[in-house]
């Protein structure tokens, strides 16, 4: 029999443990796959529809159609710089997923915005508009303070981080008296 320590887990969780990183890294790389083909595909739609600029059709219709898809690719890249940085980090990072609320909602306000010109004059359907362009443009500035505090608390140091109170232990006992010295007694 081989002799482990009584804090190392036994072979089978280790290998069981190991299996499931990887299997999890293949997940996300395949979520990571699909997001970029769907991103590339966006974005060259968004090109596509930039052909259809002077034609017959309106062009704030088209601005507004190609707008919204490339505000699409950049939640899908977002999303994507999320999954990297899971595989990088190991950590579900909260950061990227604000970012993507942010940017949905800056959408859907500008789509909001665009319709509402032509719901002047329709009293209640001009009035919801108005009220989720306000609820969306608040849950804007809330996930952004989020995020605010969210950085913030991330360049704190961590509790117990001998190496990030260096500076103050180093302040501490340059300012306290040696032992024997004569300004002790």
């Amino acid at each position: 029999m081989s002799q482990r320590g009584d804090d190392e887990p036994p072979t089978y969780v280790r290998v069981g443990s190991a299996l499931l990183a990887i299997t999890e890294d293949v997940i996300y790389v395949g979520i990571a796959v699909v997001l970029a083909v769907a991103a590339m595909a966006l974005l060259i739609a968004a090109g596509r529809g930039m052909t259809e600029l002077g034609g017959d059709v309106d062009t704030t219709e088209v601005v507004l159609e190609v707008l919204d898809t490339l505000l699409l690719v950049f939640i899908v890249v977002e999303l994507l710089f999320a999954v990297r940085v899971i595989l990088g980090k190991r950590e579900v990072v909260a950061e990227p997923f604000l970012v993507v609320g942010i940017i949905a909602s800056i959408k859907e306000i500008i789509v909001l915005s665009v319709e509402a010109a032509d719901l002047i004059g329709k009293d209640e359907k001009f009035t919801h508009a108005m009220i989720e362009v306000g609820v969306l443009g608040g849950l804007v500035l809330l996930l952004a303070v989020a995020a605010i505090l969210l950085r913030a608390k991330e360049r704190e140091p961590e509790e117990g981080d001998a190496a990030a109170r260096a500076p103050e232990l180093s302040d501490a006992t340059r300012h306290r008296p040696a032992h024997g010295d004569p300004g002790d007694a």
